[in-house]
């Protein structure tokens, strides 16, 4: 759904989402605004990872005998619903890791290499969360290469004339999130791919941000890596999924090695399994994997992303109304509601962040304070002490918990001023 389709038109008044998350249902003096770091999971997802434990555990691959063969059979399904949810080719291009930051690792470190030679560049944005940054500080430097970053408008955007200057002949590598972690900013993916594709160059997609909230498709985006985690989609922490093109995959080296990854062995050396078995190494998160497909079909198929963009759109408007009304605030990025996707960053003037959050945390609102793992971003934005308040909102949220935030924070600057 493009930005101007946002029209927020949801009754964010009414929830018939929260009874279906336990701890939200439970706790109703919480009001949880931290969904861009890890979502909170419906009930559903909670009794899955039970419910495999308790039906269906023994180790997927290694065995013969039914019990196995079907938590081998429930993965596979994940593995599918993963492929179909997103556009892949093959459910064999998608492979399992632990979050976004290891599958970008894997990229980065694994697959990098085949691609780099001294002189080369890696173009990435300002905009990046730490976990797709660092991995291509260390793979241009392990290569010789030149890492070149995108900056965007004080606002988020990043314009067409940034894009032409800093993608060129030399670029072997474009690496961006798809929407901001500090920002909220929808970054032009499309646009990056193709110039990436212009000069031979291959695109990496951090996707972390932008499978809870919006529709990914591979092929849309020109994307030939993609990552994402599923705690930030409603599943089970420790579940990250890397999608790359299956004859990119078949380039890539393996990150770890170990049981289940090999083909044979010998005293000398091993052959790699195919892919997508060669990059996952060791027991699986197996409860995690089944949990994460159940988390999905919550959120796509029960609630889904059109009902998702409208009630976020809706909320994030309210919030930012509320926020525009208390003179202290200053907001971080761009003053446009459609241009947030869930995301609201901010400070109180002349009050440090985690003094906000811990003031708004005794009132029961939960937000993230510090530098959101993006600090070359804050210190181009020239955000003080590098720090600032963040509100992630999810469709989960309602009326009630903007009003809280809004009444934390006139009770903050009042502790603060008198």
């Amino acid at each position: 759904m493009s930005d101007s389709a946002r029209t927020g038109a949801a009754d964010i008044d009414a929830n018939p989402y929260k009874p279906d998350f336990p701890l939200l249902a439970e706790h109703l003096d919480l009001t949880f605004l931290d969904s861009a770091a890890t979502s909170q999971r419906p009930s559903t997802v909670l009794e899955a990872q039970s419910r495999f434990y308790t039906t269906m555990n023994a180790n997927p691959l290694r065995g013969l005998y039914a019990l196995s063969v079907e938590a081998t059979d429930a993965i596979a399904r994940v593995r599918s619903q993963i492929a179909d949810l997103i556009g892949a080719r093959t459910p064999d291009e998608i492979v399992f890791t632990r979050n976004t930051s290891e599958s970008l690792n894997l990229v980065a470190l694994a697959f990098a290499p085949s691609v780099l030679a001294p002189g080369d560049e890696v173009a990435i944005t300002i905009m990046e969360h730490h976990s797709n940054l660092i991995p291509w500080q260390r793979a241009c430097a392990d290569a010789g290469a030149n890492l070149i970053y995108l900056y965007p408008t004080k606002t988020g955007e990043l314009e067409e004339a940034e894009i032409a200057r800093k993608i060129g002949e030399r670029t072997k590598i474009v690496a961006a999130t798809e929407v901001s972690n500090v920002l909220g900013q929808r970054l032009p993916i499309e646009r990056l791919a193709a110039a990436a594709h212009e000069n031979g160059a291959i695109m990496v997609v951090d996707a972390a941000q932008s499978v809870p909230h919006l529709p990914v498709d591979v092929s849309k985006l020109g994307a030939d890596f993609l990552a994402f985690s599923a705690h930030k989609a409603l599943g089970p922490m420790g579940v990250g999924v890397l999608w790359g093109r299956a004859e990119l995959l078949e380039r890539t080296e393996p990150l770890y090695t170990g049981g289940e990854m090999i083909d044979s062995v010998t005293e000398t050396g091993a052959v790699w399994a195919p892919v997508p078995q060669r990059f996952e190494a060791g027991t699986q998160d197996a409860a995690g994997i089944y949990a994460t497909g159940v988390g999905l079909s919550y959120l796509v198929d029960h609630v889904g992303y059109p009902a998702i963009a409208e009630r976020e759109a809706a909320l994030v408007s309210a919030a930012m109304r509320r926020l525009a009304e208390l003179p202290f605030i200053d907001i971080i990025g761009s003053p446009d509601p459609a241009r947030h996707h869930g995301v609201i960053s901010f400070n109180v003037r002349g009050i440090h962040p985690h003094d906000v959050a811990s003031l708004l945390d005794m009132q029961g609102v939960a937000i993230r304070a510090g530098h959101h793992c993006a600090q070359p971003l804050l210190a181009w934005l020239g955000v003080e002490n590098l720090a600032c308040c963040r509100a992630s909102l999810a469709f989960y949220n309602d009326r009630h918990d903007v009003d809280m935030l809004g009444d934390g924070l006139e009770t903050v600057w009042r502790t603060f001023h008198g």
